[in-house]
């Protein structure tokens, strides 16, 4: 491969998914001091909730879980 395909090559790697026409999944963020058991039920209510909406959490959105299961020194480092 000569040096100019190699770098268009990797320009084209590189660019964003939504450039290239492929939509972006949203991603919903939860943060919580507490553990994921005492949240559990208003958990699947969201998910619920969203469905309803027609969002299917890893099909059309995404949502990441931080938990710092009552240890508050941790919420600056999972917030990052």
């Amino acid at each position: 491969m000569r040096r100019r395909e190699l770098i268009a090559a990797l320009a084209a790697a590189a660019w964003p998914l939504k450039a290239r026409g492929q939509p972006l999944r949203p991603v919903i963020g939860l943060l919580s001091s507490a553990s994921p058991e005492r949240f559990a039920h208003l958990i699947a209510a969201f998910r619920d909730g969203l469905r309803e909406l027609g969002y299917t959490e890893g099909e059309n959105v995404n949502i990441e879980y931080r938990w710092a299961n009552d240890q508050l020194e941790q919420l600056a480092i999972l917030a990052a």
